[in-house]
C-alpha cells in the first residue's frame, strides 16, 4: 500500500528518515484505515533539532514522559515508553522520505499500550494478520483445520 504522507510541511531537514508508527503503519499494513494525525518516532538527533526548528511551547507534548513536537498533523516522538527510534526502526521497510515500522515492532507498541481498548483492538488485528500471512499458503494446514 502506498500512503501519500507529505513531509515538506515540517520545515525541517531531517537527517535520518523519520519512522512511521501508529495508525498510518496500521493503514500500510492494510489492518484499518488511519486517524487525522501522523505518527513518527525520530532519531534523537532530528528530534532536538525539530525541537529548536518549533522552540514555541504550543509546539511541544509530553504524554507521560513520551516527548513530541507537534506541527500540523504530524506528531513527531523522541521515543515511546522510552524505546527509541535505533530499537523501533529494526528491520523497518524503507520508503524515499520516511520507514514504515515493522509489523513485528508495530505489535510489541500495541502490546505496551493494550491498557486502552483502541490498542488491544490493534494487537489483535495484528496478530490476526500474523496468523493468515503464516498460514495462507499451508496447504496442509487448510485440509486439516479449515473446514
Amino acid at each position: 500500500m502506498n500512503l501519500d504522507i507529505d513531509l515538506s510541511r515540517i520545515k525541517y531537514t531531517f537527517k535520518q528518515k523519520p519512522l512511521l508508527i501508529g495508525g498510518n503503519a496500521m493503514e500500510y499494513y492494510g489492518l484499518r484505515k488511519a486517524g487525522d494525525d501522523i505518527d513518527f518516532v525520530l532519531a534523537l538527533e532530528d528530534y532536538e533539532g525539530l525541537k529548536e526548528a518549533y522552540p514555541e511551547p504550543e509546539f511541544h507534548r509530553d504524554l507521560f514522559g513520551d516527548l513530541g513536537v507537534i506541527v500540523h498533523e504530524f506528531e513527531l516522538w523522541k521515543w515511546i515508553c522510552s524505546f527509541d527510534y535505533d530499537f523501533l526502526s529494526e528491520k523497518a521497510i524503507e520508503k524515499k522520505e520516511y520507514l514504515i515500522i515493522s509489523l513485528e515492532k508495530l505489535l510489541f507498541l500495541k502490546a505496551l499500550a493494550m491498557s486502552k481498548r483502541k490498542y488491544r483492538k490493534d494487537l489483535i488485528l495484528i496478530v490476526q494478520k500474523f496468523l493468515d500471512d503464516k498460514y495462507e499458503n499451508n496447504e496442509e494446514w487448510k485440509a486439516k483445520y479449515q473446514k
